[in-house]
């Protein structure tokens, strides 16, 4: 069982009488990678911030291994930060960079306990070494930081936080200023790090891929409150609410209505579900992941709507199709033409049904992405709507 290591209680936070942290609570255990994943805004980086001693909460408290820790400052802190803005020092290669901060150390003097002495060469040069080859990174002492690629630079700042030895690191936004191929491969790169150093990485990202890739548990935030935590399995299949179903991932979420356990309703029609435990025809949000719709023909189809969108992505075909004014998304290998008319078919582990919230009724409807689509041309539906 996982210890626990960093535990927020009741955390609150403003900025000009805005309230940014609304009495969040959230534990982190030991050698967790953890992301804050949210929109701009959400109180990610402040929460991050708060950790690590920068920012002062207006109230609540920061426990540390169970000690309260508010009023311990950054650097007395067993925790490090690795910003986006990396701050290397161009002035000194890869090893000085790495070696800046244990060069500030002092421990008492074996000889004189009560004078401190600085580390011994012979240790700073080992434990920059180990921690080069840990961010395969050896070899490159020697190289000036400005003649390193980006992602080499961001695994030069890992480094020099991680070669202190902390019980925890701090990341925020780090890939943001990488190009898309090197962020993927960072992201791996990240998860191999935390796993072979075996310490806590609290990552904040409003990127929902990193958040997959990477995490062990994921934090969904938004207006300074926690949505969801879980595992990245759990966040993308079971969301909570409206939010976390569009936040991670596409999803059409549809109003619908409970009818009974395992059975939900949707353009007055029934669909078999796994779902249960709500009321008897209570009004519900149903969640269906683009890439858990068939199509078929519309003979065959529990629904059939109009096909006003088509995007080639490479793998996958994203078609938009117009069900009685509601747009939703499809993602297929198949390709059907823009005013086709098409059937669709759902299995019942495709259909995740969810309680109504503050978000309901906000989210899921793919009419909005005209722009994102290029979409130019919209087929009208036929007189009279879709059929149901």
């Amino acid at each position: 069982m996982s210890k626990e290591l960093i535990r927020l209680r009741d955390l609150c936070m403003a900025y000009d009488d805005e309230l940014v942290l609304d009495h969040l609570n959230l534990y982190i255990n030991d050698k967790e990678f953890l992301t804050l994943l949210g929109p701009s805004g959400c109180g990610k980086s402040t929460t991050l911030r708060i950790i690590g001693g920068f920012t002062a909460p207006l109230s609540g408290d920061v426990l540390f291994d169970g000690v309260r820790i508010n009023d311990v400052p950054p650097y007395k802190r067993q925790i490090n930060t690795v910003f986006q803005k990396y701050a290397l020092f161009p002035h000194l290669n890869v090893f000085e960079n790495v070696a800046f901060g244990l060069r500030m150390q002092r421990r008492p003097d074996p000889s004189d306990p009560k004078r401190n002495t600085k580390l011994p060469e012979e240790e700073i040069r080992q434990r920059v070494l180990e921690m080069l080859e840990a961010v395969s990174l050896k070899g490159f002492e020697n190289r000036r930081t400005d003649a390193l690629s980006g992602g080499q630079q961001q695994r030069v700042a890992i480094a020099r936080a991680l070669v202190n030895r902390p019980k925890v690191l701090l990341l925020d936004e780090p890939l943001g200023a990488l190009d898309l191929k090197l962020r993927k491969d960072m992201q791996i790169e990240l998860k191999r790090i935390q796993q072979q150093v075996g310490i806590t990485f609290i990552y904040v990202t409003h990127d929902q891929e990193e958040a997959l890739t990477m995490s062990d548990t994921i934090v969904v935030m938004d207006k300074g409150t926690i949505q969801q935590i879980g595992t990245p399995e759990d966040i993308y299949n079971e969301p909570k609410n409206a939010f976390v179903a569009d936040f991670i991932g596409e999803s059409n979420i549809i109003d619908g209505v409970m009818v009974q356990d395992k059975l939900v309703q949707m353009y007055g029609r029934q669909f078999p579900c796994l779902d249960g435990g709500f009321s008897e025809n209570e009004p519900v949000d149903v969640v269906i992941r683009p890439e858990d719709i068939d199509i078929v023909p519309v003979e065959q189809g529990q629904l059939t709507g109009t096909v006003t969108n088509v995007t080639f992505k490479g793998m996958q075909y994203d078609i938009i199709v117009d069900f009685r004014g509601f747009k939703w998304l499809i993602q297929t290998t198949d390709h059907s033409p823009v005013g086709a008319r098409i059937g669709i078919k759902i299995d019942p582990d495709g259909i995740h049904v969810m309680k109504k919230s503050r978000y309901s009724g906000l989210y899921g409807d793919y009419s909005s992405f005209s722009d994102e689509y290029d979409e130019l041309d919209t087929v009208e539906p036929e007189e009279g709507g879709d059929e149901a």
